[in-house]
């Protein structure tokens, strides 16, 4: 494997392990443009055979610094690399070199020989490609991702015509004449993006301004449910929260009996702990049951047809209902609950009154759980006291 080869494979698993999801622009796919720029531009620039290996190494790793952040990620790329050819020997001649090679890609960095130019143009390579206007997309969600900067779509178009216009320039002969004249009609595409908005705008107004108004009592309705479905929620947990620590006390209490009094029943001066042994023991039992009965889990069919969703008869939003189907099916499901408003809010309807009525049936069983403990609890204790006034 040559040491090219060797440089994609580091690269591209330091990529896949270590580069946060965040970089929607800024990732393999990115490096791997550059690459075949380089590549494209050396072939017609005149480039020897060890200068194309260097700037096939920068093209490969000036964007590995974005693994730690996007600050100076020109300097951490260079750290990268320098770890990477302190593996190879016959590399490490030129690592200042290769070094150099990416420190170019500075945003603010002017060119200044052959092998600057070509890595430069290979970066921006992007600009003149016919898909630009709409693939930039994804380093405004990149910027948008990491809080860095948040655009209007007239900001960004116009911010984006302003770069291609103001803040980018080709320097390699092969750049100015054949991307150069591509990266006019993209600005050309931006313009008409940008006019369009502005031609709309009044309308874009008038309908956000009545979208506004339609949306305040759908604000109102959202917040209800989130309020009540966070009550519900919370609910549920403190039952089960109770239930848990019931359980618990009676396990260390049947734990207790059967290690300490249990044994000691066997002799004749202690046969007057049978009963108030035996009532503690019951009571801690039934506590136990009724316990697990408050949070144990009820176990639906999780299926659907088709027929029960044009029917609006199954809440898509409880997991026992879908569980068992295909992705697919699913997805198609929800789209129709979402198309249908009516349906929507019945289904987070249905969902909180069935939620309340688990509620209902948790805390009316731990109601009895205490109530047998308490009781459970007072009688043990009569009933210990009696036997041992009588012995």
């Amino acid at each position: 494997m040559n040491l090219i080869e060797q440089a994609k494979e580091f690269v591209e698993k330091q990529f896949k392990d270590k580069l946060s999801n965040s970089y929607t622009y800024h990732n393999i796919s990115h490096t791997k443009d550059v690459v075949a720029a380089v590549e494209i531009i050396a072939a017609h620039e005149g480039v020897t055979e060890k200068e194309l290996e260097m700037l096939l190494l920068a093209a490969w790793f000036h964007d590995m610094g974005y693994i730690h952040g996007c600050q100076k990620h020109e300097e951490s790329s260079v750290v990268y690399l320098k770890e990477f050819l302190a593996t190879q020997p016959n590399a490490v001649a030129y690592k200042e070199q290769v070094a150099q090679l990416i420190m170019t890609t500075v945003y603010s960095y002017e060119p200044q020989n052959k092998l600057e130019k070509i890595i430069k143009d290979a970066d921006y390579y992007h600009l003149s490609k016919r898909e630009y206007v709409d693939s930039c997309g994804a380093l405004r969600a990149e910027w948008h991702n990491l809080d860095q900067k948040t655009f209007s779509d007239a900001e960004w178009w116009q911010e984006n015509l302003n770069f291609l216009t103001n803040k980018h320039q080709y320097y390699t002969t092969f750049a100015i004449t054949n991307w150069q004249p591509l990266k006019e009609k993209n600005k050309k595409r931006l313009k008409k993006k940008i006019d369009k908005l502005k031609t709309n705008s009044k309308e874009e107004v008038v309908v956000a301004a009545n979208r506004k108004k339609e949306e305040k009592p759908d604000r109102a309705v959202d917040t209800l449910f989130r309020v009540t479905l966070n009550n519900h929620t919370t609910l549920s947990g403190i039952a089960d929260s109770k239930a848990n620590i019931l359980l618990s006390v009676n396990a260390i209490i049947i734990s207790i009996a059967l290690s300490i009094l249990i044994p000691k029943l066997d002799s004749p001066k202690n046969v007057h702990l049978m009963i108030p042994t035996f009532i503690m023991l019951m009571s801690s039992v039934t506590t136990i049951i009724f316990a697990i009965l408050s949070t144990r889990p009820k176990v639906t069919k999780g299926v659907f047809s088709r027929q029960d969703i044009e029917n609006q008869k199954v809440n898509l939003l409880f997991f026992g209902n879908f569980y068992k189907m295909p992705l697919e099916e699913y997805q198609w499901a929800m789209n129709e609950m979402m198309k249908d408003k009516d349906y929507l809010y019945n289904s987070m309807i249905k969902d909180l009154y069935y939620l309340g009525v688990v509620l209902e049936k948790k805390y009316r069983l731990l109601r009895l759980t205490y109530n047998f403990f308490m009781i459970g609890i007072i009688v043990s204790v009569i009933a210990f006291v009696i036997a041992f006034k009588m012995a």
